[in-house]
């Protein structure tokens, strides 16, 4: 069974990181959205059964913590596990307050822990 991700708001270089680290445990599609909108609209047209957010995004900005608080607002998503890729720890107890999963920084993509993290949701 295939799995899908939704990566927001990382640059070319993280989002290739990312998808490979999926890509070489789990069978995955690993669908990109670099602003809030874009990933509003990918997460209303079908299941996704993770959604990374990226801190800030790379490419207008803006904050990873304003998605995640959309996403808790609607009750179409609020199911929808999301984690924050940061490496700062009180981002990170921020995102849980606001429903997210604990999520990981970059600096730990080749880390085993880090599969760890994300197994719960990928695994087929």
């Amino acid at each position: 069974m295939t799995r899908r991700v939704l990566d927001v708001g990382n640059c070319d270089y993280d989002h290739g990181a990312i998808r490979a680290l999926i890509q070489r445990h789990c069978t995955a599609e690993v669908v990109r959205a670099h602003r809030q909108a874009d990933a509003l609209e990918k997460l209303k047209e079908g299941p996704f059964d993770l959604v990374l957010v990226n801190r800030v995004f790379d490419e207008d900005g803006s904050e990873g913590l304003d998605l995640i608080r959309a996403m808790k607002a609607d009750n179409d998503l609020t199911q929808v596990p999301v984690m924050l890729l940061t490496n700062y720890a009180e981002h990170q107890q921020q995102a849980a307050l606001e429903g997210a999963v604990v999520g990981f920084g970059k600096g730990a993509l080749k880390d085993p822990q880090t599969w760890d993290q994300l197994h719960p949701y990928l695994s087929e």
